[in-house]
């Protein structure tokens, strides 16, 4: 299922003059695995067959973070990441849920981050289950309430993939929102929304308004 909106009213702000090879930034759970390097590796090996240049979060090295408190390492590491997404012409996140119902909440800001500067974003997740059936398939599985108050809160239900915050940053921003059907055992590593979403950005930088 592909999700796909312009906005009219809020188009997305004219990208910097492209590089020879426009810069991706690699949002996704994918760095808190074990195995991270080598899944951004392959992601930046799939950027560079479609003409892209993958940036990962890993890629930044933090000088001496052996002897920095952790709350500062914290904030090198955010400050950082913000600067490979400056760096950056376009985004694409896996919005894979995590941990929970929802994508992983650092992913999220990120989207938010790169929409803010105008850059297009792009998202895919390996679930087929819209937030709304994903919440409520939650709810009916918990034995215990998740708080007081949660059996009277409503539960946002506009048929999206995501929090509509997200959904819509992405789809705003002339990106994609790309749904899949995977085996559960590659719920976090399949990239066949990946390839998609790459499909979707070779267009987008091919658009004079992207490029000029």
């Amino acid at each position: 299922m592909l999700y796909y909106f312009v906005s009219k009213s809020h188009p997305a702000e004219p990208m910097t003059k492209l590089k020879a090879s426009p810069r991706i930034y690699l949002a996704g759970p994918e760095v808190f695995f074990p195995n991270a390097l080598r899944q951004g590796a392959e992601k930046k090996r799939l950027c560079a067959q479609y003409g892209f240049e993958g940036v990962y979060p890993l890629d930044n090295v933090v000088e001496g973070a052996e002897r920095l408190a952790p709350q500062e390492l914290a904030r090198r590491i955010s400050h950082a990441n913000e600067g490979l997404m400056r760096s950056c012409d376009l985004l694409i996140a896996n919005c894979t849920p995590f941990r929970s119902v929802s994508m992983d909440v650092g992913t999220a800001f990120e989207i938010g981050f790169m929409q803010a500067l105008g850059r297009p974003v792009l998202g895919y997740s390996n679930t087929p289950a819209d937030y709304a059936e994903r919440v409520r398939a939650a709810a009916r599985a918990s034995s215990a309430a998740w708080d007081a108050e949660s059996h009277a809160a409503d539960i946002e239900d506009f048929g999206l993939a995501e929090n509509l915050m997200i959904a819509i940053a992405i789809t705003d921003t002339s990106g994609v929102f790309v749904t899949e059907e995977v085996p559960s055992h590659r719920m976090l590593s399949d990239l066949t929304g990946f390839r998609r979403c790459l499909e979707r950005a070779q267009q987008l930088t091919r658009d004079p308004v992207f490029s000029s």
